[in-house]
């Protein structure tokens, strides 16, 4: 099971936050207060990120178990989910084998392929040598297009290289593209129009793929838009 947080009322509607790679529940702390103002929200932290400790996986199917075995001790067999990048990649993957508990779907800066495999590939054989250090300086320009949040970077210096490295040989082998048609609930797809990692395009890509989703555009986010 993955470490979470509960906000709102006990009686809300759930929804399910997840995270971006390198991050933690934090991520969604500007957003939390008006969503807990009306739904029970839980955030999760990724395998060796936040409070979460370390466990073997290998896929983003692994990591939408993980999820759902989170959510159900709490009672949430279904649920809306939002999640910014590879949270949002667990969420559509729910969405596409799950079907039946996922209620709604938000995909934020994500994508139904994250590029090229052998660049996540190379990322993570970097990680399981040097850490996670090395990439501080290139996600700061990746996650924000104005003041830089440092305690996200301190998340991301703290996150377990293994686990870290897990998560990017599972982004390697995700691709959903040809199984966006089969998302059937309520979809919102928001890209920020200054994120270099998933441009605008990989949204609508999304957008054009799930029947009847809706698309956002921010100005002035990069890739952590919340």
């Amino acid at each position: 099971m993955l470490h979470y947080r509960l906000d709102g009322p006990e009686q809300g509607q759930p929804l399910v936050l997840g995270p971006s790679l390198g991050t933690s529940t934090r991520l969604w702390d500007a957003q939390t207060p008006a969503l807990a103002r009306t739904f029970r929200v839980l955030r999760y932290d990724l395998p060796g990120h936040g409070c979460s400790p370390a466990q073997p996986f290998q896929s983003l199917d692994d990591l939408a178990a993980l999820v759902l075995e989170t959510a159900a001790a709490e009672g949430m067999e279904s649920f809306h989910y939002a999640g910014v990048s590879i949270g949002g990649a667990i969420g559509a993957t729910l969405a596409v084998r799950h079907p039946g508990r996922v209620r709604s779907l938000a995909m934020v800066c994500s994508s139904a392929r994250f590029g090229d495999p052998a660049s996540w590939r190379e990322r993570a054989a970097l990680v399981r040598a040097e850490g996670t250090t090395p990439l501080l300086e290139a996600s700061a320009s990746r996650w924000f297009a104005g003041p830089t949040r440092q305690d996200l970077l301190d998340e991301l210096a703290a996150a377990d290289p293994a686990a870290y490295a897990a998560c990017c040989d599972a982004l390697a082998a995700y691709d959903l593209r040809g199984e966006l048609a089969s998302i059937t609930v309520p979809a919102l797809v928001v890209a920020g129009r200054e994120d270099p990692a998933t441009p605008p395009a990989h949204a609508r890509e999304l957008a054009d793929g799930i029947p009847d989703a809706t698309l956002v555009e921010l100005a002035g986010a990069a890739h952590l838009a919340p």
